[in-house]
């Protein structure tokens, strides 16, 4: 039987929680002034939203600003009001445009609104013509099909001389949906279909490029580029060996280490059967937790397309998970560690430095986007500055 020291004083939440998650804000922002340098000539903007990919808006924002980042972009009005607080003068984009009700919070906050649409223009219009002037985005659609004016449309409206002197945009923008594809025809399309707008627009900034379309090339880039993913340690470019520093580390506290037979099975389903005599860590992370269940070692759809889950990382070595995850708890098979390195209240990483973000991704069928911005509640957060 294991025996613990038992300690009543305050302890510090991190080094107890049943999950945990590092954030290295150094990274970041190494990471924002590597896609700065890789922009060449265009101005970086940093992409913070789903509350900065899930790692935290206001330490991430706070970091990327005081690494000279003055152009960020939101999805939501709230994001830009609460980001403002910790980028006190820079440019904040709201991605999702404006809506009748939301006026006072873009006034109030100095937010520009990222106009997709005729009836988004029309409504800005009628604000600005009541309110007085306040900057604006115009999106185009050249060829995602998702948001943004088609471009003769907008070429149409560059062309207006009836245009309200008050409608005042400041960045015409559009988005890549190959950019992580280099060979693919597509983004030639798009930077061609992009350029004549850019070039209806005379100056006023433009903007294609995320973080995949940064390795496009300089042609790619225009006046002001949007690095999201990239600032955060994912993959920007399908195949490619990945340049960014990893900034996220999820981790699990292992609860249990048990001993079980060969041709038992383990969890939901039976779904594993034990080809040895085994011992299986029992960790305190599950799908409720954003460890996806499609990362399983059994049991799910996809096993059947990608021939092994997740692997986590302990004790100096990779241990793959066994059988189903659940909501709270992953199953991982550490047979080949010996006994004396590991113990339960050790922490096995599910993705981080040891464990590639984009390949615990792969092993779930999806992206790091993914894996991050579905990071639970229960994490305990620690933010590590540059200086410590």
């Amino acid at each position: 039987m294991t025996e613990f020291e038992t300690d009543l004083s305050a302890s510090d939440d991190f080094d107890v929680a049943p999950v945990r998650l590092t954030v290295d804000l150094g990274a970041l922002a190494d990471n924002w002034r590597e896609m700065a340098r890789r922009s060449g000539r265009a101005r970086a903007a940093a992409v913070v939203k789903a509350d900065a990919y899930g790692l935290g808006i206001e330490d991430c924002g706070t970091a990327l600003y005081e690494a000279g980042a003055r152009d960020f972009f939101v999805a939501v009005a709230q994001e830009g009001a609460t980001l403002r607080a910790y980028a006190p003068d820079a440019r904040i984009y709201v991605l999702s445009g404006i809506w009748p009700g939301q006026e006072a919070i873009f006034y109030e906050h100095g937010l520009v609104p990222v106009l997709a649409s005729e009836e988004q223009l029309a409504f800005w219009m009628s604000v600005t013509a009541e309110h007085g002037d306040h900057p604006c985005a115009l999106q185009v659609d050249t060829g995602f099909n998702r948001l943004g004016l088609p471009p003769e449309e907008a070429i149409a409206f560059a062309d207006d001389v009836s245009r309200p002197a008050s409608f005042s945009p400041v960045l015409v923008l559009s988005h890549l949906h190959n950019g992580d594809t280099p060979s693919s025809d597509l983004n030639r399309r798009q930077l061609e279909s992009f350029r004549r707008v850019a070039e209806a627009f005379e100056g006023i900034e433009a903007s294609l490029s995320a973080s995949a379309g940064i390795f496009l090339g300089p042609e790619y880039r225009f006046d002001l580029t949007r690095p999201g993913i990239a600032l955060y340690g994912g993959e920007a470019v399908a195949g490619e060996p990945n340049p960014m520093k990893p900034v996220a580390r999820a981790e699990a506290r292992i609860i249990q280490i048990r001993d079980a037979k060969k041709g038992e099975t383990v969890s939901y389903g039976g779904t594993h059967q034990l080809s040895r005599d085994s011992r299986l860590a029992i960790a305190a992370a599950g799908y409720a937790d954003g460890y996806l269940r499609s990362l399983s070692g059994s049991g799910v759809p996809l096993r059947q397309v990608v021939e092994h889950g997740a692997f986590g990382f302990v004790a100096g070595r990779k241990v793959p998970v066994v059988g189903r995850i659940t909501m709270d708890l992953t199953i991982f098979d550490v047979t080949d560690i010996a006994p004396s390195e590991i113990r339960a209240g050790d922490y096995i990483e599910l993705f981080g430095p040891n464990m590639p973000l984009d390949d615990v991704a792969r092993a779930a069928g999806t992206i790091g986007y993914e894996l991050l911005t579905g990071l639970g509640l229960r994490y305990e957060r620690r933010y590590v500055y540059p200086d410590s």
